[in-house]
């Protein structure tokens, strides 16, 4: 793999940061051999809330709760370190994270893709959790998130990479959790409402109230947002949302926390563009009535007890309805608008899923061999109903017509995990297996679209039962930076249209699950206070990939090989007041203010082999991504980011077919969040600032255009 010529800058410097890396935690501080050392018993945080904004750690505990994060590789994605993210603006909330590729769309839904696995489009190969609670529509079956919550309520979110399959599930592209925030605890009532207006007729608002009292804590919010789109037509949106969490503490071991969601969202949908179409005009519209809605409505409920010193318990229970709709014209092409008969046609695609979970976690900590030692185990059972109807509407914009599909779908699914640190000294290796068992059933009856006459009936099931295996391995360098090693199996369960073919030709042919073996060695740190880093070489075997194949000008999905994806990311953050400060000899002196200088860089090498692609890229694995910048901070008065994003060329598809070219891309984002007063802020963005024309997602309808220039203002009050 060979890089640009103009990225030997960025590589160049990048090499030199990571050797200051070094340097800095060979010249920190030890601390003297007659000094006594006391190890302090951990303290677990459960979540903070909005009043504190403080800046987290960027890697967690080696154990936080039920959970254990040693040998793994995993970030915390603090939104504190930024000016508030507005819009949901994913570009600039994983400023910090290398790996995570970001699809930017039309819509206001969210894809984000992970180290070429496969493509982005709603999470779909990574395990993706609201409070440890997945949000996918089906996490199995149909592993799409069409929600997610709005950064405004959420606190942190957490990356785990590959080996996190063995403690929250089996796919390959690890964990993305999003932590929300928890309600205050210093007074009884607090409130926050936010308030933006943008391009487009953009209006986005939160309004959101917390406190405690006694023994029991609240929060809750609303969010709205809307907008006109930049397309010239049907790339409006609207959404709504809201939450209301409970929080009962029992005693000083014991609490339970629950929490309602109540979301629907709706947006036009205005079709893909041929590349010479974007070049001329890339606001165009070729879809006028396609159209999205969803809605989602669910609960949870979670039990976390210390029974002991050293041992805690953690119960979640959870259940919900989503509904998933959508229309479409029929008729058109490859960024083409739709013609002749069937352009008074569409497809009107009724999705629902009735689910419930359950998942209980124990953490014991045992002595042996002179040493602590931490064993975690669970298991998690979840089931989901889930009825799916397709109709042929005889208008284009029709809202109902003749049922062509009638199915249902069922999923039953259960699992055990247990991991055990095992610590000598600075040095641990935790060992962890699962076992998934996983069981779809699928019932269809097909139609005729012309007259609604049935044509055949189609009933499959299909069980799945697979072993997981993995071993993370750490060693304490002290000053916060440690050495660490993983290798990890996981699973991706083949989803209903991969495994049950419930409409004949829909597909090539039923596909096997594929399984993955993830690699990687790094270091981490944060040696003095005024610098971060990670870095990390890694490699994921990817068997049984399912993709997208051309023969004889038919495309069809089914399986395209293995893929071997390996390659390098590094990540790294100087504070450079306090490097300053330091080269001046002035040593760690308490300063309000920081102007953080970050860089972080992936670079990948992916290859197709030994299927019907063999030799090519697999679709979304870019040689290259880049981001950097700058963010200023004042106290908690002033924040100023200053945001870039690099990606190199790569294609949307596993064929590499020249229509789905995705060209390299640069763009840069400019954010400000200022407190004028103790209870109100004021905010403001200029996104794309050098108005970059590009895109970053392509599917089978044409290109979907990136936003251009645009911008943000607004204000909050809070007391």
């Amino acid at each position: 793999m060979k890089l640009p010529s103009n990225l030997s800058g960025p590589a160049i410097a990048l090499s030199a940061l990571f050797a200051l890396a070094l340097a800095s935690h060979a010249q920190s501080p030890t601390l003297k051999p007659e000094l006594a050392v006391e190890e302090l018993d951990m303290v677990t945080v459960f979540g903070e809330s909005e009043s504190d904004s403080i800046t987290q750690n960027s890697f967690p505990q080696a154990v936080e709760g039920t959970k254990i994060y040693a040998g793994k590789r995993a970030t915390v994605i603090d939104l504190d370190a930024l000016p508030k993210v507005q819009a949901n603006n994913y570009r600039q909330a994983l400023a910090s994270t290398p790996g995570l590729l970001f699809s930017e769309e039309t819509t206001p839904l969210v894809s984000i893709g992970y180290r070429g696995l496969g493509e982005p489009h709603r999470f779909q190969f990574m395990q993706v959790l609201k409070d440890g609670i997945p949000i996918h529509a089906d996490p199995f079956g149909y592993p799409e998130a069409y929600y997610t919550p709005p950064l405004d309520v959420v606190d942190r979110m957490e990356f785990i990479r590959g080996g996190g399959g063995l403690m929250y599930g089996p796919q390959p592209g690890g964990v993305f959790n999003y932590v929300t925030y928890m309600p205050r605890r210093d007074k009884a009532f607090g409130f926050r409402s936010q308030n933006i207006y943008g391009t487009d007729n953009l209006f986005s608002s939160y309004t959101a109230v917390d406190g405690t009292y006694g023994d029991w804590g609240y929060y809750g919010y609303f969010n709205h947002r809307s907008s006109e789109g930049f397309r010239n037509w049907n790339s409006d949106y609207r959404l709504d949302g809201g939450n209301v969490k409970l929080v009962h503490t029992i005693s000083e071991d014991t609490r339970l926390i629950f929490s309602v969601d109540l979301y629907e969202e709706e947006h036009g949908e205005p079709g893909g563009l041929t590349a010479a179409a974007f070049a001329s005009t890339p606001e165009m519209t070729t879809k006028l009535h396609d159209r999205f809605r969803l809605k989602r409505y669910a609960a949870s409920a979670e039990l976390q007890h210390k029974i002991q010193e050293g041992t805690e318990l953690s119960v979640r229970a959870w259940g919900g309805y989503y509904q998933r709709w959508s229309k479409r014209q029929q008729g058109g092409g490859f960024g083409t608008l739709p013609a002749g008969p069937a352009a008074n046609t569409n497809n009107i695609e009724n999705q629902q899923f009735y689910t419930f979970g359950v998942e209980p976690r124990i953490r014991h900590d045992w002595e042996a061999w002179g040493n602590k030692h931490t064993l975690s185990a669970g298991m998690h059972f979840y089931y989901c109903q889930s009825p799916r109807v397709d109709q042929r509407g005889f208008l284009a914009d029709a809202e109902s017509g003749n049922v062509f599909l009638d199915s249902d779908r069922e999923t039953i699914y259960g699992s055990i995990f247990a991991e055990n640190k095992f610590t000598f000294g600075k040095f641990s290796i935790t060992p962890g297996f699962r076992l998934e068992m996983i069981k779809q059933d699928v019932q269809t009856r097909n139609f005729a679209p012309a007259t609604g006459l049935f044509v055949n009936e189609v009933r499959k099931s299909e069980m799945d039962i697979q072993p997981l295996f993995g071993v993370g391995i750490a060693y304490d360098l002290g000053n916060e930076s440690s050495i660490y090693a993983n290798v990890s199996q996981s699973y991706r369960a083949a989803v209903f249209q991969e495994s049950i073919v419930a409409q004949p030709g829909a597909i090539a042919t039923d596909a096997d699950p594929g399984l993955t073996w993830s690699y990687e060695i790094g270091t981490r740190g944060r040696p003095v206070k005024w610098l971060t880093y990670d870095t990390s070489v890694f490699l994921i075997d990817m068997d049984n990939r399912f993709g997208t194949v051309t023969a004889a000008g038919v495309t069809r999905l089914t399986s395209v090989g293995r893929s071997i994806n390996y390659g390098w990311d590094g990540a790294i953050d100087i504070d450079l007041i306090g490097l300053a400060d330091r080269l001046a000899g002035r040593g760690d002196v308490q300063r309000s203010s920081s102007l953080n200088f970050y860089t972080n860089v992936s670079i990948l090498e992916a290859e197709l082999h030994g299927g019907p692609n063999n030799g090519g890229s697999p679709q979304y694995a870019p040689d290259y991504m880049i981001r950097t910048g700058l963010i200023y901070k004042h106290g908690d008065r002033v924040k100023v980011g200053f945001l870039g994003t690099m990606v190199a060329d790569h294609n949307a598809q596993d064929n590499s077919n020249p229509n789905f070219n995705i060209p390299a891309y640069m763009t840069w984002d400019l954010t400000a969040e200022v407190k004028v007063h103790e209870n109100f802020s004021v905010m403001a963005g200029l996104n794309n600032i050098f108005d970059e024309s590009y895109y970053a997602r392509v599917r089978t309808d044409g290109i979907d255009p990136a936003y251009g220039r645009n911008f943000y203002l607004g204000g909050e009050v809070r007391f």
